[in-house]
């Protein structure tokens, strides 16, 4: 196994990369392999691979769906008094937008 030491100067990137390191982990101890030994072995072929990759893009949209209906019951709840209001009615524009916002008159 190789060890290497990383410096980070962003805690999001080192999160990530702390989260593929504990998914690979898990990996190995469900299958017994690495991806590059499973590659290198043949285990699998790269329309397995491509199966893989669909199959977990199906499940992210799922994930993504079930957050949605998630957020309409937390929306139904605020409307009833139920939680206190989110702030998620604001969302800033996207870059590409950014010639069409209104910047008011310059100071």
């Amino acid at each position: 196994m190789k060890s290497r030491t990383i410096k980070f100067r962003d805690p999001v990137v080192e999160n990530v990369v702390d989260k593929f390191v504990s998914r690979s982990d898990v990996g190995y101890a469900k299958y017994g392999r690495t991806l590059h030994s499973e590659r290198t072995g043949k285990h699998k072929d790269l329309a397995g691979y491509l199966n893989d990759i669909q199959e977990e893009l199906m499940d992210a949209i799922l994930y993504i769906q079930a957050a949605r209906e998630e957020l309409l019951e937390d929306d139904k709840e605020n409307i009833l008094g139920v939680n206190k209001p989110l702030h998620e009615s604001f969302r800033p524009p996207h870059p590409s937008h950014a010639d069409d916002l209104d910047y008011g008159t310059p100071i």
